[in-house]
């Protein structure tokens, strides 16, 4: 017979084989945090040196059958895949540093490792903006970085680095050149991060969006139902299978301003597409119309 203590650790060793196993069929592996890479805190520049991370890719598996549908190199799509989350465990806490959602709340799949400022900001909309322009800084192509205020008016990076700055009267905004010292750093970038912050939404974001359709969605894609209030929610990956079934990984920021967040549906992180609508556990049901994508400036 087995000593007592060979019995236990094989049982113990089934028990993790088990548990893996249940995090792989439902969409969820277990990926060890790591200090970022040189190459990681190029990719995503705001994250420091001392955290600890694991990326979208290497935390969640696809569904049983499923993989990864091929994206460019370079994409914003395959820049999210990458998109670093803090360890397994983490709550979800808004700008004042109070917790939102516990890391037990079964609607919360992971938390992304991105910070959300010190002011009721940084919502829905403007962390698809956020992610957005951070992929184009990361990219080297910092003068493409441009969105819409809710007014319609181009709110753009290069004006803003230049000095420019808005004065804004009502629905009207006028760019100010001279306004300030020309400065592109890390620090103005977040400053004009702010500002778009403030004057775009759900509204400018739903307008300005192109309009792909159901066969073309792709990640970095977002549902979005304008308002006030309105929300958004990210396409953050999609995953096909041999039947063409496709399903996506779906992220969100929200009100108050909070941390970026996976979502984590009744069947787990990832969220079925073949139908007419996509359910999310915070908000109405996005219906397929309601699907847009950031043009290429």
């Amino acid at each position: 017979m087995a000593p007592l203590r060979h019995l236990l650790a094989l049982a113990t060793l089934s028990s993790i084989a088990l548990s893996l196993v249940s995090c792989e069929a439902s969409g969820q592996a277990r990926a060890a945090p790591h200090a970022p890479s040189t190459e990681e805190r190029a990719r995503y520049p705001w994250l420091s040196a001392s955290t600890r991370v694991r990326s979208l890719e290497e935390t969640f598996a696809t569904p049983e059958g499923y993989a990864r549908v091929p994206l460019e190199a370079g994409s914003f799509g395959a820049w999210l895949r990458g998109l670093p989350l803090r360890p397994e465990g983490s709550p979800v806490r808004d700008f004042q540093g109070r917790t939102v959602l516990a890391a037990s709340d079964a609607r919360l799949a992971a938390v992304g490792e991105l910070d959300v400022g010190t002011a009721n900001l940084q919502q829905c909309a403007d962390s698809i903006l956020r992610l957005h322009a951070e992929w184009r800084w990361a990219s080297g192509h910092p003068e493409r970085i441009a969105y819409r205020f809710t007014s319609g008016h181009l709110a753009s990076w290069p004006r803003y680095a230049a000095g420019e700055r808005a004065r804004v009267s009502g629905s009207k905004v006028t760019w100010v050149p001279g306004s300030a010292a020309a400065d592109s750093s890390r620090a103005a970038f977040r400053n004009y991060l702010q500002l778009l912050f403030t004057y775009a939404g759900t509204l400018s974001l739903q307008a300005e969006g192109a309009r792909p359709t159901r066969e073309q969605l792709r990640p970095g894609d977002f549902f979005v139902l304008g308002g006030s209030p309105g929300h958004t929610v990210l396409v953050l990956d999609v995953a096909t299978n041999a039947k063409g079934e496709r399903a996506a990984l779906m992220g969100q920021g929200f009100t108050p301003a909070q941390d970026f967040h996976v979502l984590a549906g009744r069947d787990g992180p990832w969220f079925p597409l073949d139908g007419d609508s996509v359910a999310t556990p915070f908000w109405a049901p996005f219906p397929m119309t309601s699907l847009r994508r950031l043009p290429a400036p």
